[in-house]
């Protein structure tokens, strides 16, 4: 493959790797991640039910917009190191070190980089939640979104997140911020929404007839 082939290869992976809406949200209680649920491929729907939260540990749990290949990888990579962790030291890898773990392994690659945005919630003695891009930066967030429809989801976060938020608020607003994605954004949709809670007591996954219950609580019409 000569130059220019490359370059267009990786103009059209960087295209291709934001079409979807993925968002984190932390409280004093924990963390919740949400995303919705359609995989692109160009401008075909190529998944309706994508799933777009790899959990790595109870503890601690990925969500992935762009390259599903490259984002799979990670998630395989980052599963076994927390495993190979948790078997020598005899403990669990810490939130903090798997962030710093993941954005090593982005960096170190950067020159053949993996076509992702991603983010990691978690908690062990406190919740927290990082923000990853491609080039292997790990940013600290109370509030994050990722992807083509993320100035929609912040749209949302902006108008009802706020730090005092417990963790049943968050859930509403993450429903909220990514059902309003799905409605603007052409590149996210599918038909489910995914929808995870990570606190003291470990991870929770909802199923969608439990989150089919929480939306009929929650006023959508407006957004």
């Amino acid at each position: 493959m000569n130059q220019q082939e490359q370059e267009k290869q990786i103009r059209e992976q960087k295209e291709n790797q934001s079409k979807t809406t993925t968002l984190g949200l932390k409280s004093e209680e924990g963390v919740v991640l949400a995303t919705e649920s359609q995989a692109s491929m160009g401008y075909l729907v190529a998944d309706k039910y994508a799933e777009k939260i790899i959990p790595l540990q109870d503890h601690i749990a990925l969500t992935i917009s762009g390259g599903v290949g490259d984002a799979q990888t990670l998630g395989r990579i980052m599963k076994a190191q927390t495993n190979l962790y948790q078997l020598e030291r005899k403990r669990k890898m810490n939130v903090e070190s798997a962030a710093t773990l993941l954005a090593n392994v982005l960096q170190g690659n950067r020159l053949l980089p993996f076509y992702v945005s991603l983010i990691m919630g978690g908690y062990d003695k406190e919740p927290q939640l990082y923000s990853l891009d491609a080039l292997g930066s790990k940013m600290e967030k109370k509030a994050a979104a990722t992807g083509s429809g993320s100035p929609i989801a912040y749209g949302v976060l902006e108008n009802y997140y706020e730090e005092e938020n417990d963790i049943e608020d968050n859930l509403e607003i993450a429903l909220k911020a990514i059902h309003a994605a799905k409605e603007r954004d052409s590149m996210s949709g599918g038909r489910n929404i995914h929808l995870m809670q990570i606190t003291e007591k470990g991870s929770k996954k909802y199923t969608q007839e439990e989150i089919e219950e929480l939306k009929k609580d929650i006023d959508l019409r407006r957004i």
